[in-house]
């Protein structure tokens, strides 16, 4: 079975509503043999390919993970990154803004972090169940 990532993919325009969205995928793999050997395919086809990014130095790359704490983000990260090379990959996480952060309007800590050209970036942003998005100080 292959994955068409036109089924996780949203186009410029479109809107999206997350309910609509599944949560669950069909299994791709009968064994855990197949699994594997799929992995390391993949795994050296984004290599190649990270290679080729670095290289041509004309675009970035920027994954969004988001979800709950103990939703699996680090693991998903991990597990997707895993061939690629940690020299061309920056992880960045969000938690809760700190003071600095607060004094600047809400985009100022996501778009200082954004990757360079030929980079891949990784957003981690964890939002714990109560949290909320916190006013930005005044005066």
């Amino acid at each position: 079975m292959k994955i068409n990532s036109k089924d996780f993919r949203v186009r410029p325009g479109e809107k999206v509503k997350l309910k609509e969205w599944p949560t669950l995928v069909k299994p791709f793999c009968k064994s855990k043999k197949r699994y594997k050997k799929r992995l390391k395919e993949h795994v050296e086809a984004l290599s190649s390919l990270q290679c080729l990014h670095y290289a041509s130095n004309r675009y970035a790359l920027l994954l969004i993970f988001q979800g709950m704490d103990a939703a699996g983000k680090d693991g998903a990260i991990r597990h997707v990154m895993s061939g690629g090379n940690p020299q061309g990959c920056e992880v960045f996480s969000f938690k809760q803004p700190s003071a600095e952060e607060l004094e600047h309007d809400f985009l100022w800590r996501s778009t200082r972090r954004l990757p360079e050209r030929g980079r891949i970036g990784i957003f981690n942003r964890s939002r714990a169940s109560g949290d909320s998005p916190r006013p930005r100080a005044s005066g």
